[in-house]
């Protein structure tokens, strides 16, 4: 006993990570791991939407998913399961988080969702109708570009087969590049 309380052995947690365009079912999967999996939830749209309601300022974004990378981080540590849950969609983004998993020795598994751009649409026309407050508008020249610039996921990420890259040019760390990529506070 330490300080009254047992301590009680847990399983190894395990980090998730939802990977895909806007539209594409990952919240609802980050629901289900939430509640099937004892996990700690973080999505960044409710984060902004609460902090900024009809705005979505792009200089709060990566601070926001950096503040909750943290969190989740620390989460793992005490032994939380972890869904972080906002795209990920450069692969360099993936390589950071499953490193920052490796170094805690957490298992991460990698859950990536496709859709054609049609259904795409149609789920976020529905869910402008049906919980405006959880989103925002979001045109198709924007999806178009956004699903050029995602680097869907290999087979070696998504099975967690392959190595983790080594981090870009210019940083020793992928610990130094996720400081980098999701600055601590608004500049």
């Amino acid at each position: 006993m330490m300080g009254g309380r047992k301590r009680v052995m847990m399983t190894q947690p395990t980090l998730f990570l939802m990977v895909g365009l806007p539209c594409t079912g990952k919240t609802t999967a980050a629901r289900r791991i939430e509640i099937e999996c004892s996990a700690l939830r973080l999505t960044k749209d409710e984060w902004v939407k609460a902090l900024y309601g009809h705005e979505n300022p792009p200089s709060a974004q990566d601070v926001i998913e950096g503040r909750l990378i943290e969190i989740g981080l620390r989460a793992l540590e005490l032994g939380n399961n972890v869904v972080i849950d906002f795209g990920l969609w450069s692969r360099d983004e993936r390589s950071a988080l499953r490193q920052a998993a490796a170094d805690l020795g957490v298992p991460v598994e990698v859950c990536y969702f496709d859709l054609t751009p049609s259904e795409q649409r149609r789920r976020l026309v529905q869910r402008l109708a049906e919980a405006p407050h959880s989103t925002w508008p979001m045109s198709d020249e924007e999806l178009a570009e956004w699903a050029a610039s995602f680097e869907i996921p290999t087979p070696a990420e998504l099975d967690g087969s392959g190595p983790i890259d080594d981090p870009p040019v210019g940083f020793a760390t992928w610990s130094e590049w996720r400081t980098h990529r999701w600055p601590p506070s608004v500049s």
